[in-house]
């Protein structure tokens, strides 16, 4: 099957079962500590909604097996998430796929993968470096931005070494986070931390900007512009207007999380 042929492809539904453990080690792995027992205890336990993300992960699976792509070469460049309603607990989740566009960006192609249910709506961007240039739509140009970002609210999180390892018993198997050659092949020195972990741990801190709860998350979008490594200290800094927090993160001088919005019930 061709890259431009994938605009529009359905991908079917899927049901996805998740015990409480599940959700619990996924909040383990995006940083929940012992103090935060509604994540990680089963008595009073509420999932973390950026736990979707990993449930709607089989799309994106499902959309590199198809063949238009190496999925080894593939990268997470954004992803946005929508809750219709909390998670429960444990359960049987149907879902369903689609890949919703397909854009040429050059030198590389871009395509938005969503999988969404009863509960939530998740949108991933798979950036696709050396498959651009077939004359394709171009999708959404980012402005240049200022690096300077907002202090309003700060803080900080220690991923460890074995923050990758982790992550991956949650469901997303990319050989990059786990595999030095396939990461050397990719350019980086090293396995590189999920994206969605990354992303895991910053919406789990900005609830505090504005004395929400972790599991109060509404929506969620942003741009995962550069990975983060295992074992690397993650900057985040939030601001807020009257709907939305706004939200970066950085490691050093290297921004990993550029235009972050969120909101929170």
């Amino acid at each position: 099957m061709k890259l431009t042929e994938l605009q529009g492809y359905e991908l079917g539904k899927r049901i996805v079962h998740y015990e409480e453990r599940d959700a619990i080690l996924y909040a383990l792995a995006v940083g929940a500590t012992s103090s935060e027992t509604s994540l990680i205890y089963e008595r009073d336990l509420r999932v973390l909604p950026t736990f979707a993300c990993a449930l709607g992960l089989w799309a994106v699976e499902s959309a590199g097996e198809l063949g238009a792509y190496d999925r080894n070469y593939s990268l997470h460049a954004s992803q946005s998430l929508e809750m219709h309603q909390a998670l429960p607990k444990y359960g049987d989740v149907e879902t369903t796929g689609k890949i919703i566009e397909v854009w040429d960006k050059g030198k590389a192609a871009l395509i938005e993968i969503a999988a969404e249910c009863e509960y939530f709506r998740a949108s991933y961007g798979i950036f696709l470096p050396g498959l651009g240039g077939w004359g394709g739509e171009r999708g959404v140009v980012y402005a240049a931005e200022d690096e300077k970002t907002r202090s309003s609210w700060s803080g900080g999180f220690a991923t460890t070494p074995e923050q990758a390892a982790l992550y991956r018993l949650t469901g997303d198997l990319h050989p990059i986070h786990i595999d030095p050659v396939v990461a050397l092949a990719n350019n980086f020195d090293r396995p590189i931390l999920h994206g969605l972990c990354t992303l895991g741990i910053v919406a789990r801190m900005i609830a505090e900007a504005v004395g929400a709860l972790p599991t109060d998350l509404k929506k969620l979008d942003a741009r995962l512009s550069s990975p983060v490594l295992p074992g690397d200290f993650i900057e985040v800094t939030a601001d807020w207007n009257s709907t939305d927090i706004i939200f970066e993160a950085s490691v050093g001088s290297i921004s990993v999380i550029k235009g972050g919005r969120a909101s929170f019930h």
